[in-house]
């Protein structure tokens, strides 16, 4: 089971850490995907970090202002959200692929076999 927390109602410009945790398993050995939805919009992935060797993909919407990584001691995998717009407005959800493609991570969501419920984020102007 997958559990997102770190959410929250902010201000644009400001920041936020999203935080994926598994009840009874650790995150090293999956693959993780960082999802977004908001409300009458496809879901969007934004990040994922590969179990290999930490490779991380990006959505170019949010390069240069997201960051995913791991927190070993937390045993979580973690996404820091800086300068947040209004458009980053939606529910944040994480997604887990047990162990890791040959090929970047991806960001479409289809490989995932493991959802959390998500995190709302709410940026206002």
């Amino acid at each position: 089971q997958l559990v997102e927390s770190g959410g929250g109602s902010v201000q644009r410009g400001r920041s936020l850490r999203l935080s994926c945790a598994a009840s009874g398993d650790h995150l090293n050995y999956y693959t993780i995907g960082w999802f977004r939805q908001a409300p009458g919009k496809e879901r969007e992935g934004v990040a994922c970090i590969r179990s290999l060797d930490d490779a991380t993909v990006y959505a170019d919407s949010v390069k240069g202002r997201f960051t995913i990584y791991r927190d070993d001691s937390k045993k979580t995998v973690s996404l820091q959200v800086n300068n947040l717009e209004p458009a980053d407005t939606a529910n944040y959800s994480c997604a887990a692929l047990p162990g890791s493609p040959e090929k970047p991570c991806d960001l479409s969501g289809r490989l995932y076999l493991y959802w959390g419920q998500g995190t709302q984020v709410s940026v206002s102007s």
